[in-house]
């Protein structure tokens, strides 16, 4: 049975979390699909340059709060819904978060910020420095799990939007 006083809350903390998943997801095609094929198209020095100055860039509170805070969204809109009385629009959205953790967050705090800490430790300019070779293990690998970061933000959108389908459905 449903809560109707707990149903606005629910449905407008849902809109956010949908938005914060979309954004995250785009974030991460946009690297997929152009920058990193982008950055493959110039000088290898000049790519681990770019990336480095990427890498120091993104750390901003912008970024924070659509990377940090979209786990944190995704579990709050799946309390609101299930104490509205819409179980089944929260199972939805605690799919959509558990995607998101296990598919994009962990991956970024185990793999890709790794391999970004360490590129930024190196001078790609130095003698004697391989920076064709360095760049080309670092780019196939990051973006392949950058790739993996897409698909499962994506699919985390998705089982939110899902989500809220199903509790629109239910008012």
């Amino acid at each position: 049975m449903q809560n109707s006083v707990s149903v606005t809350p629910a449905l407008f903390s849902a809109h956010v979390a949908i938005i914060l998943f979309g954004l995250i997801a785009g974030f991460f095609y946009a690297f997929s699909v152009c920058v990193m094929r982008g950055l493959d198209l110039v000088d290898p020095v000049e790519a681990i340059h770019a990336m480095q100055a990427i890498n120091l860039s993104v750390r901003n509170p912008v970024f924070f709060v659509t990377f940090f805070l979209t786990p944190v969204a995704g579990l709050m809109v799946t309390l609101l819904m299930y104490r509205a009385g819409m179980a089944g629009a929260a199972a939805w959205m605690l799919a959509a978060t558990l995607v998101y953790l296990f598919g994009a967050f962990i991956p970024t705090a185990l793999i890709n910020v790794p391999m970004n800490e360490a590129l930024g430790l190196v001078d790609p300019a130095a003698a004697g420095y391989d920076a064709a070779g360095a760049w080309d293990e670092y780019s196939a690998r990051w973006t392949a799990w950058n790739t993996a970061r897409t698909i499962a933000s994506t699919l985390a959108l998705l089982l939110a939007v899902a989500g809220l389908t199903q509790a629109a459905r239910a008012i």
